[in-house]
């Protein structure tokens, strides 16, 4: 073999069996490499309403010989789909339910009462088996588009999570339905928009709480002039409660922990010492104790939280990043320091909310320049959306309530970089020890302008966005030369795959380039690949897509493309459970927003027509995975015991 197919076995962590003295003869057999062959896009409008791959895994081996997977996509359920509950009652998988357990009715049509449905699953958690080899699946439903009267329904319904408990094949390892359950929230205020999430290494669920709903507004609204933040939240507690007066903005925003026993039973824990955002996800280090977080949106903060002890995130100290660009080329690059926010446990933070703690509590507050006060500028609420800054001077003695509830505003007026623009996913390659994030379209906050509080970020804008690549290291100090208790702090960041927008749309209506990433929204990361896998939110592509990239050969495969005006979303690169390899995969919101595009190449009525036959314009989501990934360590198994000796494998029998 060559020194080159030595290197790529050995970064694969492919290695062939020792030869057995009686083979010394004959020559040894190797697997050289794992690799994607991409899809073709789809091209006709049936082919563009549905989940679509041509996509292959191709196995080379060292006498030249190649084995060719096939990928398909697998639907486990619709969120229309109907369900039994313990009572016996039936529900739909994106049926959201209220404190009391009971599903919430959409009463938008007079005299015609419906349940809600989301037509939005996100994050997946495929859990590790438990001790009998059972596999639960924990799934998100982030918002429900439109109510019954095609109003929008996005915040002011109250969200939800199932479990699902799953059938797998042990020959083909294809999965299916057994139970769908609702997870009890009514423990922590409910689930405010839960977007992405992760899956722990000691295999508990991370949930979160996208957009979180601005106490400074809530505060300061009338009751003849309330923010959309401020009427959500109200028609939330509402739809929740059954009560207005527990609108409560301090109650959303965190991190949701769920825990899964053997059984099927379910627990959840809101963890309030990881601080407050709009939580896209929050993904643990391999030292399981270090975590960092995508906050989405305009003008928002990369943060780090490292735990006191690890597997435990009731207590920690929080960080918050302040970026010093080094390059405006391809993306950009920069370094990054740490700003300590402070540190606190979930106890502490919650007994603050409990008290009854408002904005005003916090801080003063002024619309112009004052003496004393620190210019602000970040995503809360609708701040952002209509570019404005804030002038902040911080109340004695708050500075925990503020760093832990007002995480953001405190860690602008502390100097940290609130300039990111959808910030969306992030993921970890633990043996190079890299941290990848999402920004879906880099603009705004990360474009020059001067009128900015801060201008560190300053970089051309790329409307189909990047991933970028942090770089993990110990013995790094915050910014006031305290040592951080961490072997995983990011240093640095660059731009690894960059979008490319056309001048003008294809022909198929696509504002970015179809052979490259356009909205990064979901990654995962494949040790046993090495690959970086993205899923793509992009109103560039009509059709969005999940990618793999192998970080060894630097090759981009397309891998699926779903419904066209639907979100790739749900995605979670599974190395092994119970001996099969999955790429979980969701879509959301199939036909949403097809007007903005005008394709040539096909007839964008048509395309409808075909998205509305199956699924319903935003009427339904699916959650389903990609099916025919091969276990890389079963093919070494596989590969080993065909180059044994016949009279080892008649001992073996």
């Amino acid at each position: 073999m060559k020194k080159k197919s030595i290197a790529i076995a050995l970064a694969l962590g492919i290695l062939a069996p020792t030869v057995h003295p009686i083979q010394a003869a004959t020559k040894e057999v190797k697997i050289e490499s794992v690799s994607f062959s991409g899809s073709r896009a789809p091209a006709t409008a049936e082919e563009m309403s549905k989940p679509f791959t041509t996509a292959t895994v191709v196995v080379k081996y060292t006498n030249g010989k190649t084995k060719k997977f096939p990928l398909t996509y697998k639907e486990l359920f619709k969120t229309t789909d109907k369900f039994k509950m313990p009572n016996g009652e039936t529900f739909q998988a994106g049926t959201p339910t209220d404190y009391y357990g009971d599903p919430i009715t959409d009463k938008s049509v007079d005299g015609k009462p419906v349940h809600y449905v989301s037509d939005a699953p996100d994050a997946n958690s495929l859990l590790r088996p438990m001790k009998d080899g059972s596999l639960y699946l924990v799934s998100h439903y982030e918002y429900d588009s439109l109510d019954n009267a095609g109003k929008p329904a996005w915040r002011r319904v109250p969200a939800s999570m199932t479990l699902t408990k799953l059938y797998q094949n042990m020959k083909t390892g294809e999965l299916k339905v057994t139970t769908v359950d609702k997870i009890d929230f009514s423990g922590v205020n409910g689930l405010w928009v839960p977007c992405n999430g992760s899956l722990t290494p000691w295999n508990t669920h991370l949930g979160s709480e996208e957009y979180e709903p601005d106490a400074r507004s809530f505060e300061f609204d009338t009751p003849e002039k309330l923010s959309e933040s401020t009427a959500h939240l109200k028609d939330f507690a509402k739809l929740y409660f059954d009560d207005e007066k527990k609108a409560n903005p301090y109650y959303y925003g965190f991190t949701p922990e769920v825990f899964v026993s053997s059984d099927g039973m379910t627990r959840v824990v809101k963890h309030y010492s990881t601080g407050r955002r709009s939580n896209e996800l929050m993904i643990v280090m391999p030292d399981e104790k270090t975590a960092y977080f995508g906050d989405d949106g305009e003008y928002t903060t990369l943060f780090m939280y490292v735990a006191d002890k690890p597997r435990d995130l009731s207590a920690g100290t929080l960080y918050a990043a302040k970026f010093t660009q080094t390059s405006a080329d391809n993306g950009g690059a920069g370094n990054l320091e740490w700003i300590k926010l402070g540190h606190a446990t979930d106890k502490e933070i919650k007994r603050i909310i409990d008290k009854g703690i408002k904005f005003s509590d916090i801080f003063e507050v002024s619309d112009v320049p004052k003496e004393g006060f620190i210019p602000v500028k970040q995503y809360s609420g609708q701040n952002a959306k209509y570019g404005k800054v804030e002038y902040l001077k911080l109340k004695p003695g708050m500075e925990k309530a503020a760093a832990f509830l007002e995480t953001r505003r405190y860690a602008a007026m502390l100097g940290a970089t609130s300039e990111f623009n959808k910030m969306e996913g992030l993921t970890v390659n633990t043996k190079d020890k890299k941290l990848y994030v999402a920004i879906a379209d880099i603009g705004k906050g990360m474009e020059k302008n001067s009128q900015d509080p801060t201008d560190h970020i300053q970089l051309s804008k790329v409307k189909a966005g990047a991933v970028y690549e942090l770089s993990l290291r110990p013995g790094q100090n915050n910014t006031t030369g305290q040592p951080i208790n961490s072997g995983y702090v990011a240093s640095s960041m660059k731009a690894l795959l960059v979008g490319e927008d056309l001048a003008q749309p294809d022909a198929y209506g696509n504002k970015a380039n179809v052979n490259k990433i356009a909205g990064p929204d979901n990654l995962s990361f494949s040790e046993d690949y090495r690959s970086l896998f993205i899923g793509e939110d992009s109103s560039q592509h009509i059709n969005n897509f999940v990618w793999a990239y192998n970080v060894e050969t630097k090759k981009l495969s397309r891998i699926l493309s779903v419904p066209a005006g639907a979100e790739a979303t749900g995605l979670q690169a599974v190395d092994n459970r119970n001996g099969f390899s999955y790429i979980m995969s969701n879509f959301q919101h199939p036909g949403d927003e097809l007007s903005n595009f005008a394709p040539t190449a096909v007839k964008i009525e048509d395309v409808k027509k075909a998205v509305d036959k199956t699924y319903g314009i935003n009427q339904a989501g699916a959650v389903g995975y990609v099916h025919g990934i091969p276990n890389v360590k079963k093919l070494q198994e596989e590969l080993k015991k065909q180059q044994q000796p016949k009279t080892q494998q008649s001992k073996k029998k």
